[in-house]
């Protein structure tokens, strides 16, 4: 199960973060969020292991300005946590390619899920973008520590692998092993691992990556999901 962590803002809360070798890092640059990390230092970043995914998230900016901070940050991969078209991923997509056309940046469209979500607005996407994210829908754009009722994803038929998020905690992440859910790639851990905003609780996360990967635990063994 591919693990990852989203809304870092602090070097050294990153350094730390990075010990547990999460798969993805993910750093919001939506300049309204209380995460906000337009000010994360290049070089804490550009020293993290190769293997962790560094991802910028955005809200209905404008490709340009997307391109620039991927360029700016080496980032791997972009989530759009907005209104974006398939139109704007396609857009998006051609601005990359032209820009940085030796590195491929993987693309990520979150959706806010709640009773009644139409899955087959998905479709479009399809062919633009190479992950979803189903996070709870809200009036703001994620971060909420809010979870939303899984059973709706039942619903989603399609192919495209994605990413679990809103309202994770140790607590109901033992849960996902109730369910057969179809492409689950990987989960997506936020709010309710902070002590702050923007600032992750290491020993929580420990704990966690301890139970979704299956590893031994101090006082017990924790079956793998």
């Amino acid at each position: 199960m591919i693990i990852k962590v989203c809304g870092m803002k602090e070097s050294e809360n990153m350094i730390r973060l990075a010990e547990l070798k999460p798969d993805y890092m993910g750093l919001i640059f939506y300049p309204l969020s209380g995460r906000y990390a337009g000010k994360a230092d290049k070089n804490v970043l550009a020293a993290l292991a190769p293997s962790i995914k560094l991802t910028g998230v955005f809200v209905d900016q404008k490709p340009e300005e997307i391109v620039d901070k991927v360029l700016e940050y080496q980032l791997d991969a972009v989530q759009l946590h907005g209104k974006e078209s398939p139109d704007y991923c396609l857009l998006l997509r051609a601005a990359l390619n032209t820009r940085q056309p030796q590195k491929r940046v993987e693309l990520i469209k979150a959706f806010g899920i709640s009773p009644g979500f139409n899955f087959s607005d998905l479709d479009p996407y399809n062919d633009r973008i190479d992950f979803f994210l189903f996070d709870t829908k809200t009036a703001g754009h994620g971060g909420s520590g809010l979870s939303f009722d899984w059973k709706i994803l039942d619903q989603y038929s399609g192919n495209k692998p994605w990413f679990l998020s809103g309202g994770l905690s140790p607590e109901n992440i033992r849960e996902i092993s109730n369910f057969a859910f179809k492409n689950l790639y990987g989960l997506d851990l936020n709010s309710r691992f902070e002590t702050e905003p923007g600032i992750k609780d290491i020993n929580s996360l420990r704990s966690a990556f301890q139970l979704i990967r299956g590893q031994k635990n101090p006082e017990k063994e924790i079956n793998k999901i």
